[in-house]
């Protein structure tokens, strides 16, 4: 009996356990994928619509700040930084 779940029960159920843990992975990768997208986003809007008025209220720049960390924190490091690090910049309202 012991011969049997080294030999076929034991492989299997590993096999399994691998599989299971590799399309965990690969759902954690899209998921942050597309958070890190969807913060990028935000940060470019609200650059589009803050650098256009000329001035950004203290609750925004609060929010673009924490949607900047988490950004950062996920991987993002590119023209984003440049548009949070100008955003930022503008004199609150």
């Amino acid at each position: 009996m012991i011969d049997f779940i080294i030999k076929w029960a034991f492989p299997a159920v590993m096999g399994s356990f691998f599989t299971y843990i590799g399309t965990l992975i690969s759902k954690n990768r899209a998921l942050k994928s597309g958070l890190q997208c969807l913060l990028r986003a935000e940060i470019i809007r609200s650059f589009d619509k803050y650098t256009q008025r000329g001035e950004i209220p203290i609750y925004a720049r609060e929010a673009l700040e924490k949607e900047y960390k988490a950004y950062h924190k996920l991987g993002g490091n590119d023209v984003a930084t440049d548009l949070y690090n100008q955003t930022i910049k503008l004199p609150t309202k």
